[in-house]
């Protein structure tokens, strides 16, 4: 007998050897009371499916779809049962999963026959058909082999993507699922059957489809949609770049380092954002508005790309004038609370916009302005003699979590503002149906930053995360639709480059702490990617703001 620990209620019960994931809930279910259906399990921290068994005493904690992982299982099923449907009334067509996109993600969809674009009869077909499958309440199947035997499946299916991805693996075994007749390869575990997926809809979206998913913290609803054109343009003009570059998924990257291309990856990849920032800068020299506002969310690179941009504004003729809003943070003992007493510094009103509004419109009209300058060991806001005035050939440079929120600059007309917003927006993925979350690119990028500058350790960095994102959710991406212009600043060959930095780091994180899951999850990803040193980054990449040797000088 076993003896399992649910970290639920935090009580042990004995099981036979072997016993499920869904054995062990059964026992304990009456107890737990989740307010949503439990869709998948962590084990020693650990993400698992359901079906998953045990053999060795385990701590168990059941997860729903508002937990990351949880979602994760959710929609990665819910993806298969759409692959399926896609089968069953299109055979031989392609169904990519590209993105998230408009809470939901982002779907290309090639018909063979008959060919031609999506049309509106063609997704309620698919959701005909994805339903029948769900009230079905089919299973999903897990299965082991050898790694040659899952790459003669999948070649004999066509899948050059899930073949090219398991070459260069280096696994010895692997996994792959299958859903009835149609079988797929998937990198995390999936639910039982179709019928735990009550929640979803298909609709179309641009010239392809929009999977839309549950909310994050109602599960029991569908995620808002949000139209959102300028970020799906941002990703189609990112992923024709990478069709040109003939890398589309993590197999063309590896089959690309292992042909010795990694260099002229990184050379092009580079170029491409450089001549990006040069068209934004002569855009502004255009236009020449007075204050240009750049936003993105944590690690997109702000900080590098506001300098490369102020490089090239000063070839145009402009002079950068680099104004923060970290020095208008209200005084520490005024800043708003989180729920759990920490102060949530991401808050607007932890900055006296108000002020900050009131010196930035005198600035435009030609005024000398006194700015403060916060003590972040003290906690106040502190006036020593700085002062700033717009010169003619000046443009006012303002980076910040709340820069495109209308309150801080609501009496500046519209011509005078140019509004950027900055992010690194993944669009290689692991295979069709595999897509890489832009957000773990960024965590990636902050574990990496944070572990190199002394500021916290990976597993501090991950358990920040959460709160991070719902700052993101709040106060960043509803004005992202408003920039005039999109930079995405992720690179082709970023997780080859990242992995060495990423390994050492995420390895030290002890199994026993909750942040395990996460860093296993990440490691078990990064893996998938042959590694790639940073040696022919050059230096003023965005890249260095976070892999370290950059040649920007950066403060705090």
């Amino acid at each position: 007998m076993l003896q399992i620990r649910c970290k639920n209620n935090n009580v042990t019960k004995s099981f036979p050897e072997g016993s499920s994931l869904l054995d062990v809930y059964q026992e304990f279910a009456q107890d737990i009371h989740l307010p949503y259906p439990v869709v998948s399990a962590k084990v020693n921290n650990v993400s698992q499916g359901l079906k998953f068994r045990l053999f060795q005493n385990r701590d168990v904690e059941f997860l729903d779809a508002r937990e990351g992982s949880g979602h994760r299982v959710y929609v990665r099923s819910l993806s298969f049962v759409l692959y399926k449907a896609t089968q069953d009334l299109f055979p031989g067509s392609k169904l990519f999963i590209e993105h998230s996109l408009s809470r939901g993600y982002y779907c290309n969809f090639k018909k063979k026959a008959p060919a031609g674009a999506v049309t509106d009869d063609d997704v309620e077909r698919l959701k005909v058909r994805m339903k029948e499958i769900v009230d079905l309440d089919m299973p999903f199947r897990r299965n082991e082999a050898t790694t040659e035997e899952t790459i003669r499946i999948f070649a004999e299916r066509g899948f050059s993507d899930k073949v090219k991805l398991l070459e260069t693996s280096g696994q010895i075994y692997s996994d792959y699922y299958t859903l009835g007749d149609t079988a797929d390869y998937y990198y995390g575990p999936l639910v039982p059957s179709a019928g735990y997926l009550k929640v979803w809809d298909l609709q179309r979206y641009q010239d392809g489809m929009l999977l839309r998913v549950p909310d994050w913290n109602d599960p029991s609803r569908l995620a808002e949609y949000v139209d959102m054109p300028k970020t799906f343009s941002m990703f189609s003009e990112k992923t024709r770049w990478d069709i040109i570059m003939r890398l589309s998924n993590a197999g063309d990257v590896n089959k690309a380092i292992l042909k010795g291309y990694a260099s002229e990856l990184i050379q092009v990849s580079e170029a491409l954002q450089e001549k990006k920032i040069v068209q934004i800068a002569e855009e502004i020299a255009q236009k020449k508005p007075k204050l240009v506002l750049i936003t993105g969310p944590s690690s997109s690179g702000k900080t590098t790309f506001c300098k490369r941009l102020g490089v090239q504004l000063l070839a145009c003729g402009l002079r950068p004038m680099a104004f923060s809003t970290d020095d208008y943070f209200v005084n520490r003992v005024d800043t708003p609370k989180l729920p759990n007493g920490d102060y949530d510094f991401d808050n607007i009103e932890a900055v006296d916009y108000k002020l900050l509004e009131e010196h930035l419109t005198r600035l435009m009209q030609g005024e000398t302005v006194e700015v403060p300058e916060y003590n972040f060991a003290t906690g106040k806001r502190e006036y020593n003699g700085k002062r700033l005035k717009l010169q003619r050939d000046a443009v006012l440079i303002m980076e910040g979590i709340h820069a495109l929120n209308p309150l801080l600059t609501k009496n500046i007309a519209d011509e005078a503002k140019f509004k950027i917003y900055i992010s690194a927006l993944t669009s290689i993925s692991l295979d069709d149906h595999n897509w890489i979350p832009v957000r773990d690119n960024r965590l990636l990028r902050r574990i990496i930053r944070d572990y190199n500058k002394g500021a916290f350790t990976a597993r501090e960095t991950i358990s920040q995360w959460k709160n991070v994102c719902e700052a993101e959710d709040k106060w960043i991406f509803p004005f992202q639709e408003t920039a005039d212009v999109m930079f995405n600043s992720a690179l082709n060959i970023e997780f080859a480059v990242l992995r060495p930095h990423a390994e050492i780091i995420l390895s030290a994180i002890p199994r026993n702490c909750p942040e395990y899951g996460e860093a296993h999850r990440l490691l078990k990803f990064l893996h998938f990617f042959l590694p790639v040193s940073d040696k022919e980054i050059p230096p003023t990449s965005i890249m260095r703001e976070f892999v370290g040797g950059s040649s920007f000088k950066y403060e705090r």
